[in-house]
């Protein structure tokens, strides 16, 4: 008998714009992978660099969360200076990242458990659901002028920055599950 695999794309009901629905569905499909891939690591994998000065999976999973935030607080809540601890509980520099040549993982992140970093994806996650919910389809367009630390300016409209928050959850995770198979890999050969 043929076992029958389904793969589907479920929209949500209660948004304003069609767009951020499927924003929201496809965000939500990577998470639940993300979270299902990631159960059962412990601190020691969390914290697991392949050499000094490298990310952990702690480090991109709590990157992950201060990212989803930061962008919607900038491209829906049109905060300037977004700050994380109101939603997250922590600081936008506590993943510690980047990471300088030859660092130990932050100390901020310092024996963290699975399920703590899973309550930041959820919180993230609930914010952006909240933040999306409201968003009318015709602010995709809306244009955002941000100037950048080296004093240079980009130009983005609302949609890129869904777009770049899904774009760059699928990034971290591809990075996520190759550091779990380094570190599944270096404890077979101790």
């Amino acid at each position: 008998m043929t076992t029958m695999v389904r793969s589907h794309i479920t929209i949500p009901e209660g948004y304003r714009s069609p767009e951020a629905a499927l924003f929201v569905a496809q965000l939500d499909d990577q998470l639940a992978l993300l979270l299902k891939d990631t159960i059962g690591l412990t601190p020691a994998d969390l914290e697991w660099q392949p050499a000094p000065g490298m990310n952990t999976i702690g480090m991109l999973l709590a990157h992950i969360a201060i990212v989803e935030v930061w962008w919607l607080k900038i491209g829906i809540g049109r905060e300037e200076k977004p700050v994380m601890e109101d939603v997250l509980g922590i600081n936008v520099d506590d993943d510690g990242m980047p990471i300088k040549a030859g660092a130990a993982p932050p100390t901020a992140l310092a024996g963290k458990t699975i399920a703590f970093y899973h309550d930041l994806l959820d919180r993230a996650r609930a914010y952006t659901k909240r933040l999306a919910a409201a968003h009318p389809q015709e602010e995709l367009d809306r244009e955002l002028i941000r100037t950048r630390n080296d004093g240079s300016q980009r130009a983005m409209n609302v949609r890129w920055v869904y777009y770049h928050v899904l774009e760059h959850f699928a990034g971290h995770y591809g990075q996520i599950l190759l550091l779990k198979h380094m570190r599944e890999d270096a404890a077979k050969r101790a």
